[in-house]
């Protein structure tokens, strides 16, 4: 199966996170088909701490894939934010 969930890069300490696409076997930081955004939960001032390429997201989703539930939560506030915007 294949699903959009994180990838952990970053130090100790200070996480950062890939949103990537990949075959649901594969290790959580291990080999990937696509990487479509990113999050970084300590992003301060006007550093960017979320990007999502939607429409890659949909192509996935549109070939099957399942979303983490964080990834859900972190792309349905993503486009409620750009609505917003």
């Amino acid at each position: 199966m294949v699903v959009i969930r994180l990838s952990r890069g970053g130090s100790k300490k200070r996480p950062f996170y890939n949103i990537v696409v990949a075959e649901q076997k594969n290790r959580r930081d291990g080999r990937f088909l696509e990487r479509v955004g990113f999050y970084n939960p300590l992003a301060s001032g006007n550093a960017e701490s979320l990007r999502v390429a939607f429409d890659r997201v949909d192509h996935w989703v549109g070939n099957g894939a399942q979303a983490s539930d964080t990834v859900a939560r972190l792309i349905r506030d993503a486009k409620a934010k750009a609505v917003a915007a």
